[in-house]
């Protein structure tokens, strides 16, 4: 066994060696550990066999060099023999080098200015390339530049987008372009702020020449209303043809040929230039604002910002002068700007997509129309003058096609014109009640004197006067109404012609337009007429005579009604047949006025009786009369009798006038009688009359007695038999039965049908005999009674008893 580990320690001895050869002597660390390793004393074997292997190596080295020596010897000979020629050489190499080196100095500085060259033309190169990325840049910010200094905002916004996203991207890395970059967001704040700039200039713009703007458009759209009334004149067949333009917007007339002055008026305005809204005012600054701000995503605040600004301008616009009313320029004004605010409105919408759309324009318009409408109806209220009532509804008519032209609906201002119409009726009837009162003041109250044929045509021409009777009488001859009759007809088909002209251009059709004319005219005749002729009857200074003249007048006024209603036939081409169509009341009017005239006739007479009256003079306490009537009473039949006489001889050309004429003077003879009557028998019981004699009571009995003659010798002709005494029949009875004092009678017979004394009243008999009784007792009127027989005294007491008892047992029964 130690045989075998004595050869495994030789063997594993061999392989270190092997290894350590081999191996790297950075490595053989780990190897020779391994020696150390093992068993004892295994280094010092280890030592021995690495020692033999030195000696082994040794000796194949000397072998090696005792082999080549000779070799060595003879190359170190070779050498030195070759060291001479490497010398010679060396100096030869030297010097070729030198002459090579003199000889190449020019070649290595060309060559140093080639390389140099190079790369200068490989810098050029490089900074070409650059350049031509940076000069479209550089060209672009240029382009920008003349751009905004142009004032080209929307081109310059779209200059921006391409530096910003192709062509600063290219060169982003130089600093230029980082500046470039830097400047266009504040480039574009500065358009945002320019372009506003503009924009509220064009706002202040567009407001100083809204006026101009709808002068224009208002004027076009009263060329084609005149246009229109032309061909509507001439025959129906035709073509169309563009009349007018407002803001591009064409508008013909179709199967319609213009007339020969609607054509020379035609060719007149197209002699002018036809101006629109472009022409006056310059659209590019919101146009342009618009692009910008939508190119910068910002539209929405544009588009509040125009909107919050117009209407701002809109109530301005709608805002009147507080004179407006005073003048029909104030109101053309008025118009003529809210017409060119929104000629400007549709423009724009038509213009722009999108900056103010239909539903915005339509809510504008019904907030206008509404604030217009309240505008119109109070400053209208304040107009007292027709013509300018009249101007002011063309203008609203016009205004109102004007706008309805652009598709504005203006239904509400046709009906705030049928408002406006009944104002405009208002005023025409103040200013016709001024009319009708300088004719009744200028009018003499006397038949129209004529004195020849031509005299007489022209009355009838003016007013519709046909008499048979009066025109077979020779000249000169008069006509039974006064001057006024005709000049009142002429004013009345005036006032038509007038209230015509407030119907015209109403868009209404004929039989509305009859109607209107009907009742304007009955509002003519019941009220403004009416009054006026209620008031000339109720002057002073209008006497019996003109009271009436007054009533032949209206006579023939009211007769003239039916020629009325054939001129408003005539004008409207309306039947008066149909069942819609407004009748006139003229004739209840001058009806009216004809009894007022003949009440006013009766109530002057009654004044004037109780003017006599008032001069009544009597003694209540005379013990026996005059033996003649009073004076005053005869000096009011006197008055009466005069008075009746006028009426009886007024000159009555026809029966009608004839009849009516005796109709009015045996009323008013009537009244006249009846009023003097009940005026005497208030005097005879006047309350504070206390005492009455009979020598009074006879005095008072002959005043009667003449009234009675008066009413007997028929002062008007036509009384049937005693009819007229009859309005004394009172007083007679009552002072027969003091004068006879049949007091037997009276007291037997009251309360039957057949008594003498039937018309007196035990109420006034027993007034009148206490103021009597009273008399006796002071003044011994009743002496002669005592001093006969006592008791005929007694009975007057007994007459005063009974007749009290017949006064209350009239109470009680009542």
């Amino acid at each position: 066994m130690a045989e075998t580990a004595t050869l495994e320690s030789i063997t594993e001895h061999e392989r270190i060696l092997q290894e350590i050869e081999s191996t790297d002597t950075a490595c053989v660390g780990p190897t020779l550990r391994s020696v150390y390793d093992d068993q004892p004393n295994a280094h010092k074997r280890f030592m021995e066999k690495l020692d033999a292997r030195i000696r082994n190596h040794d000796r194949e080295i000397e072998k090696m060099c005792n082999f080549h020596h000779q070799g060595f010897v003879d190359a170190i000979t070779e050498l030195l023999k070759v060291r001479a020629d490497a010398e010679k050489l060396m100096g030869q190499v030297t010097d070729t080098n030198r002459r090579l080196q003199d000889a190449g100095k020019e070649v290595t500085v060309q060559t140093e200015e080639v390389i140099r060259c190079r790369v200068q033309q490989r810098n050029i190169a490089t900074t070409v390339e650059k350049l031509q990325l940076c000069i479209p840049v550089l060209e672009m910010y240029s382009k920008l530049k003349e751009q905004l200094d142009s004032k080209r905002y929307y081109a310059a916004l779209k200059t921006m987008e391409h530096l910003e996203n192709i062509y600063i991207p290219r060169v982003s890395q130089y600093r230029f372009c980082q500046i470039m970059a830097e400047t266009l967001p504040k480039l574009r704040e500065e358009i945002k702020e320019i372009s506003m700039s503009d924009l509220k200039d064009f706002l202040e713009s567009i407001r100083k020449h809204s006026d101009k703007i709808g002068e224009t458009a208002m004027k076009q759209a009263q060329q084609h209303r005149t246009f229109n009334s032309a061909v509507q004149k001439q025959a129906s067949a035709g073509y169309g043809k563009p009349l007018y333009m407002l803001n591009g917007k064409g508008s013909s007339q179709k199967n319609g040929i213009p007339s020969e002055e609607g054509a020379e008026e035609e060719e007149e305005d197209t002699d002018e230039e036809v101006l629109t809204a472009q022409d006056l005012v310059d659209f590019s600054p919101v146009y342009r604002c618009l692009h910008i701000y939508t190119v910068l995503g910002d539209r929405e605040t544009f588009e509040n910002y125009y909107r919050k600004q117009r209407r701002k301008q809109a109530r301005l616009v709608l805002q009147p002068q507080s004179n407006m009313h005073e003048t029909v320029e104030g109101y053309r004004k008025y118009f003529n700007q809210i017409v060119g605010f929104f000629v400007v409105e549709d423009h724009i919408l038509h213009a722009t997509q999108g900056l103010v759309t239909r539903a915005y324009t339509d809510e504008l318009w019904n907030m206008a129309l509404s604030k217009i409408i309240a505008v119109l109806r109070t400053h209208s209220s304040y107009c007292n003058d027709p013509d300018l009532v009249l101007e002011l509804k063309n203008l609203i008519v016009i205004f109102a096609d004007t706008l309805q032209g652009y598709g504005f609906p203006v239904s509400r201002l046709f009906d705030l014109l049928f408002e406006i119409r009944d104002q405009y009726n208002e005023t025409l009837l103040k200013k016709w009640a001024a009319v009708f009162r300088e004719i009744f003041e200028q009018d003499n109250y006397s038949p129209i004197p004529v004195e020849n044929e031509e005299e007489y045509r022209t009355v009838t021409s003016k007013f519709p006067f046909h008499d048979a009777e009066i025109e077979k009488q020779q000249f000169p001859k008069k006509l039974p109404m006064s001057q006024s009759v005709p000049q009142i007809y002429i004013q009345v088909k005036e006032f038509i012609y007038a209230s015509l002209k407030f119907s015209e251009s109403l868009h209404r059709s004929s039989t509305e337009i009859d109607d209107m004319l009907r009742k304007s005219t009955n509002l003519l005749l019941t009220r403004t007429l009416s009054s006026c002729l209620q008031n000339l009857i109720k002057k002073p200074h209008i006497g019996l005579t003109e009271l009436v003249q007054i009533i032949i007048n209206t006579t023939h006024l009211e007769q003239a009604c039916k020629y009325l209603e054939d001129f408003i036939t005539n004008i409207t081409n309306v039947s008066p047949e149909t069942i819609h169509t407004t009748r006139l009341y003229g004739l209840s009017t001058f009806k009216d006025a004809r009894h007022a005239a003949e009440g006013e006739i009766y109530t002057k007479l009654n004044q004037k009786i109780d003017e006599f009256i008032q001069l009544a003079d009597y003694e209540w306490t005379m013990s026996e009369s005059d033996g003649r009537a009073s004076g005053y009473l005869m000096d009011l039949i006197n008055f009466l009798r005069s008075t009746f006489q006028v009426f009886t001889h007024l000159p009555n050309n026809n029966n009608d006038h004839a009849a009516m004429s005796g109709k009015v003077a045996q009323t008013a003879c009537m009244s006249a009688c009846k009023h003097l009557s009940t005026s005497l028998m208030q005097m005879l019981l006047d309350s504070e009359l206390k005492q009455i004699s009979m020598g009074a009571i006879q005095q008072f009995n002959l005043d009667v007695m003449q009234c009675e003659l008066f009413a007997s010798s028929e002062p008007v002709p036509g009384f049937q038999g005693d009819t007229l005494q009859l309005a004394f029949i009172d007083l007679r009875q009552l002072l027969d039965l003091f004068m006879v004092w049949d007091w037997s009678t009276y007291l037997a017979d009251y309360g039957q049908p057949t008594s003498k004394y039937l018309r007196v009243n035990p109420s006034t008999a027993l007034a009148l005999l206490e103021k009597m009784k009273d008399t006796s007792k002071k003044n011994n009127i009743f002496s002669q009674f005592r001093k006969n027989d006592r008791d005929k005294q007694k009975l007057i007491e007994t007459v005063v008893k009974q007749l009290r008892s017949l006064v209350n047992g009239m109470s009680q029964h009542s």
